[in-house]
């Protein structure tokens, strides 16, 4: 694996951490800027909005800008809205800056994916966005709980300035060991890079992501509550729960990266049977506290077993746009984050409990697995992709090859074929 690849992983944790430590810092924040709780949880959504907007605009405002460029602005504008967050004077500024790091940070997603994946084989697609997104579990083992401790220990200004010196770091890795990636000789347009929306196998790809991400996140957004009022543990046993899920999320993260190459398919639709499995035991045994501890650190490994084949999944469908592609599957899984709690919060306010979010999000993800299997029933009758043309030699690229080599990976040719159904 580039180490490149592991620099952008490094970049990612500086994003999930920002994009979730909001959660442990929601009091301060709202004490601090004379707002309630639920208004400042709002900056929490802008940002997922944020992320579901912005990427695929980031992904087409820099469709013919060099790579390494595109990187280099975006993490740099993140690290800015950063800094912006924690000199933040009024509610109205911080949510801006939310909004303005959301953006940085959906098209970085993108880009980075796409670079990620232009730099292996075919076959080491999962294991690249396994790195990649094993940045965001550590976020959630590590720069979660560390920006609560912060924002504990310093005020919630400290856990900005934290992830913006993390980004500064990222900035400096990228600078020093991503390539340069050329543009191919007949740049890519629009037109062509949109055409991957005529394939019901993105459209599916699509949906099965936001709904897997989004049943978990459904019940995963109210655990505190449960765990307190169903449950019956003292508050100070969430964060270590929180943490114990982002440990099962990594966990997950490296064995499904390393397993989905070979079998995708087994992967996604068994990762996702299993997370409903776990979505239905939590909803009747919510009560049992031990249980209810034990599955939040199954449900992390399951949802993020599945993340790595839902990733290359996407870039295997629609290969002959790989910015679009990540950027498509980056807004699915925001959709997801939104989704989910939004379906959960129907239910709690409907007045069925906090068990019911469980409830809520496995009719989530056995939705996910039905589209899973018309998607494989597809792609069993479809002739396979013819192979991949990289620029203008037709050589392909090699995950030891020097980094001029990865480069001419980074944008099929035109001649590519996109999978139709």
């Amino acid at each position: 694996m580039p180490v490149a690849v592991y620099v952008l992983g490094l970049a990612v944790f500086s994003l999930g951490t920002s994009e979730f430590m909001l959660s442990g810092l929601l009091p301060s924040i709202a004490g601090d800027m004379d707002v309630s709780i639920p208004r400042a949880g709002l900056l929490i959504s802008a940002f997922a909005v944020g992320m579901v907007v912005g990427a695929p605009l980031l992904a087409v405002a820099t469709l013919r800008l060099p790579r390494r460029t595109t990187l280099v602005s975006l993490i740099s504008l993140f690290g800015l809205g950063q800094v912006a967050g924690a000199l933040a004077p009024t509610y109205a500024f911080l949510f801006a800056s939310r909004v303005v790091s959301a953006l940085a940070c959906a098209g970085f997603w993108a880009v980075g994916a796409a670079v990620a994946i232009a730099m292996v084989d075919r076959d080491q697609r999962a294991r690249a966005m396994a790195v990649m997104i094993g940045g965001l579990s550590i976020a959630n083992v590590l720069g979660v709980p560390a920006g609560a401790f912060l924002g504990e220990r310093l005020g919630w200004r400290a856990a900005f300035w934290s992830v913006g010196a993390a980004s500064a770091i990222a900035l400096a890795g990228i600078l020093a060991l991503v390539p340069r990636i050329p543009l191919p000789a007949e740049r890519p347009t629009l037109r062509r890079e949109l055409r991957i929306y005529r394939d019901r196998q993105v459209w599916l790809a699509v949906g099965i992501t936001a709904l897997a991400a989004g049943g978990v996140f459904c019940a995963f957004s109210y655990l505190s509550p449960l765990l307190t009022e169903v449950a019956g543990l003292d508050a100070g046993w969430v964060p270590w729960v929180l943490a114990l899920f982002g440990a099962g999320a990594l966990a997950g993260t490296t064995a499904g990266g390393r397993i989905a190459d070979a079998h995708l398919f087994g992967v996604m639709l068994w990762g996702i049977t299993a997370s409903s499995a776990f979505l239905v035991a939590l909803a009747l045994l919510a009560s049992a506290a031990v249980a209810a501890v034990g599955l939040s650190f199954l449900l992390g490994f399951s949802a993020f077993f599945t993340a790595p084949a839902l990733n290359a999944r996407m870039f295997n469908v629609a290969g002959a746009a790989p910015t679009l592609a990540g950027a498509t599957t980056t807004a699915a899984f925001n959709l997801g984050n939104t989704g989910g709690p939004w379906l959960g919060g129907t239910v709690i306010d409907a007045g069925l409990g906090f068990e019911a979010t469980a409830w809520a999000g496995a009719a989530m993800t056995l939705t996910a697995i039905a589209l899973g299997l018309l998607a494989l029933r597809a792609d069993r009758r479809t002739p396979p992709p013819s192979s991949r043309v990289i620029a203008s030699s037709g050589s392909s690229a090699s995950s030891g090859s020097s980094a001029a080599s990865a480069a001419s990976a980074s944008a099929p040719a035109p001649s590519a074929a996109v999978r139709s159904t």
